[in-house]
């Protein structure tokens, strides 16, 4: 299984972004996603987690970003608005999902894509 994110970039405050990631390879299900960053110098945090019937946000970036999946091409997506200088960060994405019907859940992540806000 592969976890392939883009959509990074340099965008000024305020501004927006959408990063995508997309998971190949052998999926029966996908359990949960997330979106992870990490700024330098600083360990990496959450900043979106979607199940099925849920999303979840941490107060930093809770109103701004939004989730979304598409279960049939099994995708994520993250739109950020109003981004911040202290957005900066590599952005990651995560799956955890089963392989195969009878297979153990499995975590995955993605490379990272840098997301560059400039006051």
């Amino acid at each position: 299984v592969q976890l392939q994110a883009s959509g990074g970039g340099l965008v000024q405050a305020g501004g927006s972004l959408r990063l995508s990631c997309a998971a190949s390879g052998s999926i029966f299900t996908i359990n949960a996603w997330g979106w992870y960053r990490q700024a330098p110098g600083k360990q990496r945090e959450l900043v979106a987690h979607a199940t099925d019937d849920n999303t979840d946000y941490p107060d930093s970036v809770k109103g701004r970003f939004t989730i979304s999946r598409d279960n049939a091409k099994n995708t994520v997506s993250l739109q950020m608005t109003s981004l911040k200088p202290e957005d900066t960060a590599i952005y990651y994405c995560s799956a955890d999902l089963k392989g195969t019907y009878d297979s153990p859940n499995s975590f995955y992540w993605g490379r990272g894509t840098l997301v560059t806000v400039s006051s």
